[in-house]
Formats: structure tokens, sequence, C-alpha cells
């Protein structure tokens, strides 16, 4: 299935391919091919996190009056972590799609939970620059609240929502993260994240991700105020 088969199967009607082509190529690719002026899919990453928070917000609060903040909240986190944007990258066979180095190729990076992951919001953000926020929640209908409706990965842990959670009994905290540092080649970066309560450092935590960094850091961060991450 090429990509215009792709885009009829989920009824995506892109005017500007461009933004779908961007969304599907990684840093790899633009590495070996500079001179073809092409851009990554990580700023249009960016967009899609907010995107697919945003919409999985709406979906929760339409379709479950009798759920808590809190209780919204932590099933919100456990559908947007790496672990459930892969398996909805797998679900629509993103990795066949993208575009990525020789090196990245050889690697296995079609089946990379990063790349997978990354791709994923990546599509949402095209989507939504170019269709709307009501395409991508129709999008979202068919691929994502389905595993929401089956209470799936209601076990993942997510130390950054259980930081929050924690934080949020003190309206005068805020929590935030930062990426650090970045090393390793395209094909496998190690990436260093810390988090801030205020402007104090909580926690330090690496990972193949930023996401798994990020979570590593709060792990941290929840184990040096003596919270119970088993619990």
């Amino acid at each position: 299935m090429n990509i215009d088969q792709f885009c009829e199967k989920y009824y995506l009607k892109f005017k500007n391919m461009n933004l779908l082509k961007t969304a599907l190529t990684h840093s790899s690719f633009v590495n070996e091919h500079r001179s073809d002026d092409l851009v990554d899919n990580e700023r249009l990453e960016f967009l899609g996190d907010a995107v697919l928070e945003l919409a999985m917000s709406e979906y929760l609060f339409t379709n479950n009056s009798n759920y808590s903040e809190g209780e919204m909240t932590k099933i919100r986190a456990q559908h947007v972590c790496e672990t459930a944007l892969v398996t909805f990258a797998q679900a629509i066979s993103l990795g066949d799609y993208l575009l990525l180095g020789k090196g990245e190729e050889i690697s296995g990076g079609r089946q990379r939970p990063a790349i997978l992951a990354d791709a994923f919001e990546a599509l949402l953000g095209a989507i939504y620059l170019d269709l709307g926020f009501s395409v991508v929640y129709q999008f979202l209908e068919k691929i994502v609240f389905p595993f929401v409706n089956d209470n799936n990965y209601i076990n993942v842990t997510d130390y950054k929502s259980m930081l929050q959670e924690l934080v949020q009994t003190d309206n005068n905290r805020s929590i935030r993260y930062e990426i650090i540092s970045e090393v390793g080649p395209a094909h496998s970066k190690t990436f260093v994240s810390e988090v801030y309560m205020d402007d104090i450092t909580m926690g330090t935590g690496e990972g193949h991700s930023k996401k798994e960094a990020e979570q590593n850091a709060a792990k941290v961060a929840l184990t040096k105020m003596a919270y119970d991450i088993n619990s």
C-alpha cells in the first residue's frame, strides 16, 4: 500500500502533501540528503503531542462524566505515553512509510519505538495543520479511542503523571522538563532530561527517546521525595 492508499484508507485528503512527507521524514534521512532542502518531523512531533493531549482530554471529558480530574489525567497519560503511541503507529503500519537514513534502516529503525511514537505524533501535527482539529479527532476515533474504551495500558507506569499529581496538591508549585543533552548517532541517540519543581532540579534521567528520559527523570524525583512509586 502506497501513501495515497494510506490516505484513502483513513479518509485523509491532504491539500499539502509536503506536510505529510515531513511528518514521515526522520532526521537520519535529512542528514543523508542535505542538498535536497528537506525538513525532519521533529517540529510536527512537538505540535502533534499537544494536539493528541487536547483530543484525548476532550474525548475523556465528553464521554466519561463520572470521572474525576485525577482519573481523567491518569487515563490520558496512559494513552499518550510512548508504549501506547507505538501501538497506535503499528496499528496503521506507519513504519512502512517512514523515510529513514541507510544506517537507521539497517539497524531496524522502522520498528524502533521512539521513531514510531514520534512519527505518530508528527502525523497528527500534519493532519491538524492541513485539515484541522475535527479531522484529527475523526482519525483518532478510528485508531486511538477504541484502545481507551478497552481499558488498554491501565497498568502502564507513568511517573510524570505521578509527579504532577503529587505537585498539584500545592497550587504554588510547577513542574517542567528540559532536555539538556543528546549524544550518539541519529539511529542510537541517548537523551538526558532534567525535571524542575519551580527552578529547583529534582531529578535527571536518561533514555533512548525524549519521553523515556523525562519518565526516568520523574522517577528519580519521586524517589527523592520519598514517594512510593509502587503504590
